[in-house]
């Protein structure tokens, strides 16, 4: 899928996304910038995280230059 940066730096989300995603607007996002990739990811309620970990797997999260 591919978006354009508008001459206002703005970046439009595909209708398909926004509702596969169930995205709202005026909804925020968190940006995360590393080696010249951006990841946006939508601020979730925290309520709405409940028991969101449950069976999650950490492996492959994190380089191994990133531990401490």
């Amino acid at each position: 899928m591919e978006v354009t940066l508008s001459p206002k730096y703005q970046l439009v989300v595909p209708k398909k996304l926004r509702e596969k995603l169930n995205l709202k607007k005026g909804q925020k996002f968190n940006v995360i910038v590393k080696n010249g990739v951006i990841i946006y990811t939508p601020e979730i309620p925290l309520k709405e995280m409940k028991g969101i970990l449950k069976d999650i797997s950490i492996e492959g999260i994190r380089e191994e230059g990133d531990r401490v």
